[in-house]
């Protein structure tokens, strides 16, 4: 029984054509990385936009827990913190403050707004008897609070 040779080397029709069909082409891929691409374009901004207003959210928050705490520290010293003093005064006591009960906030050291800034506390304040407030992220102010006061 003579040996056939199978034209093209060998292979047949069958196998090379069952290779071809194990991967993708260059076209397919492209086509799922264009819709990835999209999907991302058309995500990406809600989710920055979300996270933008949590972070508004979370220090108009820590401004009203400040809040607390100033005026817990203004019942037991008879004052709020000084200029000088400043938030620190609701998680350390100031020097020669016999009555100072705190700290006032839970939080270990001074305070900061979620942009990384710490919070701006004025004694006595424009519009009452102290301003707190946050630059936020760009230096606008983002929330702020007097006594008596709603957000600004």
């Amino acid at each position: 029984m003579p040996f056939r040779q199978i034209p093209n080397g060998g292979t047949s029709d069958r196998l090379r054509r069952a290779g071809r069909e194990l991967g993708f082409t260059l076209v397919e891929l492209l086509v799922v990385l264009a819709i990835l691409g999209l999907l991302a374009a058309i995500a990406t901004p809600q989710v920055i936009k979300y996270l933008g207003r949590a972070k508004v959210e979370t220090a108009k928050i820590e401004i009203n827990n400040l809040s607390v705490g100033l005026d817990l520290f203004l019942l037991d010293v008879g004052r709020y913190p000084t200029e000088q003093e400043g938030l620190r005064a609701l998680v350390e006591q100031p020097p020669g403050l016999t009555t100072w009960r705190g700290p006032y906030v839970k939080r270990a050291g001074v305070p900061v707004d979620p942009w990384g800034q710490p919070y701006v506390y004025r004694s006595p304040g424009k519009a009452g008897d102290y301003d707190l407030y946050t630059v936020g992220e760009e230096g606008a102010t983002t929330a702020g609070t007097t006594p008596g006061g709603g957000g600004s």
